[in-house]
């Protein structure tokens, strides 16, 4: 008997249109140029500058009240920026005195609430951008982009018939159906359940590629920034901290509040002596630190690893705690001079078990180092 998988049970899978079918447009480029933007004594961004290239996937990445949104309806033409320039290829349409309104600047946008106008029927929310075409030309163009998302089997109902996912379908299919050469989205998947989040933000990328904008993603979910864009912007207190591809950010942060913002830490205090930060785990590349920096080496749980049977550079550790998340085990282990337990995640077949003493070694792939505080005397 053959045992099969059925993707229709999966919310948000097969039931996508089939792919290649959507129109696309000319992406453009996207330049921010020294933008900044205050609210009475409070600076929302300030002296922003980046670019996004033709058909990038960009996201911006941050924290609760860094900026983000601020950047996002800058760009859209929602707010005015009171120094600084938008660009629109080589077109200003923000700053020297000139401001062109969002309806002009041809920009899609996709909302965290959906934005979904509740009297208005499935087909005629995402007909609602196309008001310069006959009618039934707009709807006609409405349901090839319905049937690209899959629901065209929902265009005479109303939004509130609809799941969460199934209205956030409706909104990403209005916002390209004018095919805008640039796509703004809001934390479009956040009020998504966490399956069904992975599943739509997947096809969503697919859909982006396929129609060529230009798109700046806001997102506060660093997995989220990583499995979709082909670089992040990450902001902090209205300012670019760092811009880079997901694996610069991951793995060369720019300093330990860029580093955290990805992943949990074990955090360990270190003095560089002979150019190695030196810790009761083991010594690690100090990089341009100084004789004598004080250091912080920032161990990822994954850089735990147990130590195989007479595998050198092994330290002692007994474990203290153990969680099982299916295929890893989260374990925290006491190691001698420690002042708090070592965080390891480890594969959950073979994993010591609470109470028993292995050895424990670091890959120092999964280590950074920063310097952490004035230099002392050795």
């Amino acid at each position: 008997m053959t045992v099969g998988f059925d993707m229709r049970t999966v919310p948000g899978s097969s039931r996508w249109g089939p792919r290649g079918t959507v129109g696309a447009t000319f992406g453009v480029q996207l330049t921010f140029d020294a933008v900044s933007l205050a609210y009475g004594d409070i600076e929302a961004v300030r002296d922003v500058s980046f670019r996004l290239d033709p058909g990038e996937v960009v996201c911006l990445l941050g924290p609760s009240g860094c900026g983000k949104t601020t950047v996002l309806r800058i760009a859209a033409g929602v707010e005015r920026p009171q120094a600084g320039r938008v660009l629109v290829d080589d077109r200003v349409v923000a700053g020297n005195g000139v401001f062109v309104p969002p309806e002009k600047r041809n920009i899609g946008l996709v909302f965290q609430d959906f934005a979904l106008f509740p009297h208005l029927t499935i087909v005629d929310n995402v007909a609602f951008g196309l008001a310069d075409l006959p009618r039934q030309v707009a709807r006609t163009e409405a349901r090839n982009a319905l049937r690209r998302v899959g629901l065209s089997q929902y265009e005479e109902t109303y939004p509130h018939a609809l799941s969460g996912g199934e209205q956030q379908r409706v909104a990403l299919a209005r916002a390209i159906v004018p095919r805008p050469t640039v796509m703004l989205m809001d934390e479009p998947f956040s009020g998504l359940d966490q399956r069904l989040r992975e599943s739509i933000r997947h096809e969503t990328l697919l859909l982006l590629k396929e129609t060529r904008a230009t798109t700046l993603l806001v997102t506060h979910d660093p997995v989220e920034a990583m499995s979709m864009a082909d670089r992040i912007l990450l902001m902090r207190q209205g300012r670019m901290v760092q811009v880079g591809t997901p694996e610069d950010l991951y793995h060369r942060p720019v300093d330990m509040d860029a580093a955290r913002f990805f992943c949990d830490f074990n955090e360990i205090e270190a003095i560089v002596e002979g150019g190695m930060a030196r810790t009761p785990v083991g010594d690690f590349a100090a990089g341009a630190l100084r004789e004598g920096d004080r250091a912080m080496v920032m161990i990822r749980p994954q850089g735990v690893t147990v130590a195989g049977a007479g595998e050198p550079g092994g330290r002692e550790g007994r474990v203290e705690t153990s969680r099982f998340l299916g295929e890893s085990q989260d374990l925290s282990i006491w190691l001698e001079g420690l002042d708090q337990p070592l965080l390891a995640r480890v594969p959950a077949a073979g994993a010591p078990r609470v109470g028993e003493t292995r050895g424990f070694c670091i890959d120092a792939r999964h280590v950074l180092v920063f310097a952490s505080g004035p230099a002392i005397t050795i």
